[in-house]
């Protein structure tokens, strides 16, 4: 969906019967549809194929000939059973920038499913996630789902790039857990570089203090002091400039020492007032603060702030779809919104008779 926001014509393959799992995954729905489906979908077309058919397979087979980039999901090997792997492609069209995404590569671990939370629970991101020490949590989105996809979408335009210079195709191959040990990033080095496992630390950074959710007044608020400079600027805030001349605290690493006497602190000095009043005095004064939002709190935000984050899709016939904005600003050539997500099949005929011609 990223590359047909900016600018490319993207076929979604789906099998006719039901199509793409998350057709299937609601509730909520909406113009019942599957909201799951509709939120990573807009700007495709649909074609519907059966690849145990062999008129089917003739034209996926024709479709990679003239793709500019084939995007698999398929455990390793399926696509090769159908005529479709990457050596298969690319005899047809040398060119081409095929991308295979995988649970966890294409070598031992081949054949094991690769869904999200497995990844989560797997790779490690559970084990750093979670209220306290022995109650692991999920993230509250597919966030290894969206890592990978991202870094898919990466490997492919520099994998475009190269074919532009050199006139060569290659194989683009991520997998769900290697995105996620990438992804782990400061906690991953710190096992990598001084051997330390992490654990849970519940709101709490491992490497900066204050870095956490306190409760104020009325509701939950987030401290995130980066440097001593913002943490002498919130203890002027809250009405407690000796904290920050404080031994205990005096430096990031002494306040990391001290996590538990300087939440304690905290914790006594923010429930004087509610969080948005802390919003308000403390962000004037340069430190990083807020409430913790729901979603429609979040759009609300987004929205005062001038950052458009609705995509309204023109519905045609139907009722329009209203969407999350692509994130990227490009000041030439901006993400376009021309299609709402597909219906199973949608364009099926037309794609037909452009391959059969």
């Amino acid at each position: 969906m990223l590359l047909a926001d900016l600018g490319a014509d993207v076929i979604k393959v789906e099998h006719p019967a039901a199509g793409d799992d998350t057709r299937a995954w609601g509730p909520p729905h909406a113009h019942g549809e599957a909201t799951y489906f509709l939120s990573v979908n807009r700007n495709k077309r649909s074609l519907a194929l059966d690849l145990r058919d062999e008129a089917d397979r003739r034209r996926a087979a024709e479709l990679a000939r003239r793709a500019d980039v084939l995007f698999e999901n398929f455990r390793p090997g399926t696509m090769h059973k159908y005529g479709l792997g990457y050596d298969d492609v690319r005899a047809a069209n040398p060119g081409i920038v095929y991308c295979s995404i995988t649970g966890f590569g294409a070598g031992p671990g081949a054949d094991l499913p690769g869904y999200d939370l497995l990844i989560q629970a797997v790779g490690g991101l559970m084990s750093v996630t979670g209220p306290a020490p022995g109650q692991p949590v999920k993230t509250g989105v597919a966030v290894v789902d969206v890592l990978t996809g991202l870094h898919a979408a990466i490997g492919v335009l520099a994998a475009l790039r190269h074919r532009e210079a050199s006139g060569q195709g290659q194989h683009v191959q991520v997998n769900l857990l290697s995105t996620l040990l990438s992804s782990l990033v400061n906690q991953a080095a710190g096992y990598t570089l001084a051997g330390q496992v992490p654990g849970i630390m519940g709101n709490r950074h491992p490497s900066i203090a204050p870095y956490e959710v306190y409760q104020a007044k009325d509701q939950p608020l987030v401290i995130a002091v980066g440097n001593d400079r913002q943490f002498a600027a919130l203890c002027r805030g809250t009405g407690a400039p000796e904290l920050a001349e404080d031994p205990r605290f005096a430096t990031n690493g002494d306040r990391v020492a001290h996590v538990e006497e300087l939440s304690r602190e905290l914790a006594r000095l923010l429930a004087a007032r509610t969080a948005a009043e802390w919003f308000e005095h403390l962000t004037p004064l340069g430190v990083p603060c807020g409430p913790v939002n729901n979603l429609a709190q979040a759009f609300d935000l987004a929205d005062r702030l001038g950052l458009a984050p609705r995509a309204v899709v023109d519905g045609d016939e139907g009722p329009d779809t209203d969407l999350v904005a692509n994130p990227i600003s490009l000041s030439a050539t901006p993400p376009r919104y021309d299609r709402r997500p597909p219906r199973l099949g949608e364009h099926t005929a037309e794609i037909a008779d452009w391959l059969d011609s």
